[in-house]
Formats: C-alpha cells, structure tokens, sequence
C-alpha cells in the first residue's frame, strides 16, 4: 500500500491528505505566494482549499504563525487575492 503523505490546516487544524490542501510558500527571497503547483520550492505551510479557511488565515493571523515571522495585512489580502484567481480559472 502506498503512503499518502498527510498534512495539517494552519487554520482548523485538520489533517487530510496534502493533495485535498493548498500549499503557501515562502521563498528564500522571504515573499509569500500561493503554491497552485506545489513545487515550488521554500518552506510550506496548507491550508484547507475552502473559503472560511482561506479568509480565516488573516483573523487568525496563520501565515505569522506558522513562520514565526510577523506579516502584514496586505500579505493575507494577496493571498486572498491569487485564492480568488485560482478559483475564477478552474470555470466555477
């Protein structure tokens, strides 16, 4: 049987397959972006692909979190932001 890596939502907290997530990055440069390929190479931190997790990253302020790395505001709202675009492009 094959192992199916698993990871965990740094929003809920729930643990499902890595490929039922989606996968932030930040780059050695220290940018953050949204992994849609999930290769991207830099540390990686999922989230659960649906909205109250994406839009609760910021409430909860997550990605500082999960960096240990205080961010600001308008790095939740790009994340929000290539969220939307990814979602608009898959035709929903």
């Amino acid at each position: 049987m094959k192992h199916v890596p698993m990871r965990s939502c740094i929003v809920c907290k729930e643990t499902k397959d890595k490929s039922e997530l989606l996968r932030i990055v930040r780059r050695s440069d220290g940018e953050i972006v949204l992994d849609v390929t999930g290769r991207e190479p830099g540390r990686g931190a999922y989230v659960c692909d649906n909205p109250d997790c994406v839009y609760g990253m910021k409430k909860r302020r997550a990605l500082s979190r999960a960096f240990k790395q205080n961010y600001p505001q308008e790095v939740y709202e790009r994340i929000e932001a290539a969220y939307k675009a990814a979602q608009g492009s898959d035709g929903e």
